[in-house]
């Protein structure tokens, strides 16, 4: 682990340029929601294990679903926002997952666009799967997709290499690497995790600043927005993000080489 890293630098926007921010209002309005419309069907009844929460914003929705919520984040500025919001309604752990002792196992865990920003993704995974996944707990582990067709087109207008290529910008908040659903598999099946369920998350074939234009038009309806989610759910490999549900598996000891980036 990379005991230099500035988590409160990594989340930090200010100074970047329209098209190279990093927190967008379609990661917020409308991939968040379809997430939590992807995880129902499969949520326990039980607690939450929240693994990167930042300011709280996707713990809202998670508190739909339980009243026992477990929130972890590295960064201090974050977590101080979330607790100023939540109070003492839930329990904050300002560690890092490699380090961070927790008292108890969970029923849900969740870790959204979280992995990528891992030094060593198949470790935390074990410690997921070996220490913190009740007997009959449930992961919901969701990443930004290599393969989505708006990285695709970029490749083809030579703004990246290559549809896996960490851009500059995911490099300054802290992208180690970017998961296709094949990887993002291999390093869940290294940890030792049992996935049940795959899919994707939403048609995208526009950058993320584009959709935040678009969005404060009419030029797309919530019809439109709706259709981009079903056709999504057709064609996993084309979608934003991809989605694992994993539940406890056999304990494995990693392999060093798995998931380096």
């Amino acid at each position: 682990m990379d005991s230099k890293r500035n988590y409160n630098a990594e989340l930090d926007d200010a100074g970047n340029r329209e098209n190279e921010k990093y927190a967008y209002s379609f990661d917020f309005d409308v991939l968040h929601h379809y997430m939590i419309k992807s995880f129902e069907p499969f949520i326990n009844n039980g607690s939450i294990l929240e693994l990167g929460s930042y300011k709280g914003n996707f713990t809202k929705r998670l508190q739909a679903f339980s009243d026992d919520i477990t929130c972890v984040e590295a960064s201090d500025t974050a977590i101080a926002e979330a607790r100023a919001s939540f109070g003492e309604s839930l329990h904050f752990f300002n560690a890092e997952f490699e380090k961070v002792q927790l008292p108890r196992r969970y029923d849900n865990i969740v870790l959204t666009h979280v992995l990528e920003h891992l030094d060593d993704p198949v470790m935390v995974l074990k410690r997921i799967n070996d220490e913190w996944l009740s007997d009959k707990g449930r992961l919901f582990l969701v990443c930004p997709n290599a393969n989505a067709p708006s990285r695709q087109i970029a490749v083809k207008m030579g703004l990246i290499s290559h549809n896996a290529a960490v851009t500059p910008a995911e490099a300054e908040h802290g992208h180690r690497c970017t998961y296709s659903l094949d990887t993002m598999e291999r390093d869940a099946v290294a940890a030792g995790l049992k996935v049940v369920h795959r899919s994707g998350i939403f048609f995208k074939a526009l950058a993320n600043f584009q959709w935040d234009r678009l969005l404060n038009t009419d030029i797309i309806s919530p019809a439109y927005i709706e259709g981009c989610y079903q056709l999504g759910q057709q064609y996993p490999d084309l979608c934003a993000s991809i989605f694992l549900m994993c539940e406890k598996g056999q304990a494995k000891t990693p392999n060093p080489a798995v998931g380096a980036s």
